[in-house]
């Protein structure tokens, strides 16, 4: 038996595989008249270079994500959801988009792309693939190429 999903995540990041997992989040929220939820999360390490953190930085960040996710909101639109939220985060995309963002919205499919990680970057910073599926509260679609 098929799900009939009501709220689908799709965590984008601008990368090819990110938007593999946007467009098959698309087909899958026209196909269930589902609620889709774009987030990007602003990852909080890519500051730890910065000796001080600097709101203008931050700002210009989130922006710059915003943008990006409204645009995804746009193609979505045009493609024929008719439910859209976005959202623009800042934390650790595992853990926003495997546990906090589902749970706030009561999301039941997180749709992602797979990747490409290799073994040794997967033994250091993990795969957030693999964190999600450990870990959501909901079923979990991995996009591959």
């Amino acid at each position: 038996m098929l799900d009939n999903y009501k709220k689908i995540l799709v965590g984008l990041d601008g990368s090819v595989e990110a938007t593999k997992a946007f467009d098959k989040a698309v087909a899958t929220a026209i196909r269930n008249d589902a609620e889709l939820v774009i987030a990007n999360v602003i990852d909080l390490r890519a500051f730890q270079s910065i000796s001080a953190y600097d709101s203008v930085v931050a700002d210009d960040t989130h922006k710059g994500a915003e943008n990006l996710i409204n645009d995804f909101a746009e193609d979505a639109k045009a493609a024929g959801v008719t439910k859209i939220t976005t959202r623009v985060e800042f934390g650790s995309p595992k853990v926003m988009l495997g546990q906090t963002l589902p749970k706030e919205e009561n999301i039941d499919l997180i749709v992602l792309g797979a990747t490409g990680l290799s073994y040794i970057e997967r033994i250091f910073i993990g795969s957030v693939a693999d964190y999600i599926i450990k870990n959501a509260p909901c079923d979990v679609l991995v996009v591959r190429q």
